[in-house]
């Protein structure tokens, strides 16, 4: 793991992994609280679990957007794909957003 993004009340909201295709945006696509760990349950049998994924590279042209989907339980969110790049190229492996 890259990159933590959360809440201002702790939640997780957003991770970035490296992986070796390049940087992974990862994010919970619904608000559940579950304990320690925050994260929604993952269903059972031959479902899809819940998560957004995303290749985080910078691109230009109509078909990367900067919008990338984030969710906590506190509500709905999106965070910018610059912004998060931002993060990672200045050092950061935690951030609280609000």
């Amino acid at each position: 793991m890259r990159l933590r993004i959360q809440c201002a009340r702790s939640h997780h909201v957003a991770a970035v992994y490296a992986t070796d295709v390049g940087l992974v945006y990862v994010a919970p696509v619904r608000a559940r609280s579950h304990g320690a760990h925050d994260l929604p349950d993952e269903p059972h049998g031959n479902q899809d679990p819940h998560r957004w994924f995303d290749l985080l590279a910078a691109g230009e042209g109509p078909t990367v957007d900067d919008a990338l989907p984030a969710w906590c339980n506190c509500g709905h969110r999106t965070l910018s794909r610059t912004t998060v790049l931002e993060w990672l190229d200045s050092g950061e492996h935690r951030v609280v957003i609000d």
